[in-house]
């Protein structure tokens, strides 16, 4: 489930050509991630949507599993953004920080683990708060120049706060 590779890169140092390519790619799978925390901070639709596959999945389930909760694995691009912009705008105010990643490229495919604290403040109680650390595990593929998520399963290894009042709809 996670990259556990002992190296960075798969290109050969001499091959420089490949070494760009793969690099161009590292990046532009690393930026779907952001695109995903950015996209929820600034609660940008066309943002965090540009991160997703269009029939991508989102599983919250083995996050919330550790406070009780039982999300549903959420199907499609438009459901996820749906479902979780519609849960935060204007009721909760997120940062997400990714730090960690780790990348395998397999052609057209990619995975990438990554850890991503993320802090969750109800607008109207200020002191309503839950701060989680997620590992991460995403696979992606290629979409021409970008690449995008099409699976994404989060997981906790810790979290302070209330995260069931965040999360609750």
């Amino acid at each position: 489930m996670y990259v556990t590779d002992d190296s960075a890169l798969a290109a050969p140092a001499a091959e420089h050509e490949k070494v760009v390519g793969e690099l161009r790619d590292r990046t532009e799978i690393l930026d779907a991630l952001y695109r995903f925390g950015l996209g929820q901070d600034l609660k940008d639709r066309r943002l965090f949507a540009s991160a997703f596959a269009a029939d991508a999945e989102l599983d919250f389930a083995p996050a919330a599993a550790k406070w009780g909760g039982r999300p549903p694995v959420m199907a499609g691009r438009d459901t996820i953004a749906d479902t979780v912009l519609g849960l935060f705008t204007d009721r909760v105010d997120t940062t997400h920080q990714v730090t960690n990643p780790r990348i395998a490229v397999d052609g057209d495919t990619a995975r990438l683990t990554a850890l991503v604290e993320a802090q969750h403040l109800l607008v109207a109680d200020r002191g309503t708060f839950a701060l989680l650390k997620n590992p991460y595990a995403v696979g992606l593929v290629r979409a021409g120049d970008r690449w995008v998520i099409r699976r994404l399963r989060i997981d906790n290894a810790w979290y302070i706060g209330d995260p069931a009042a965040i999360f609750a709809a």
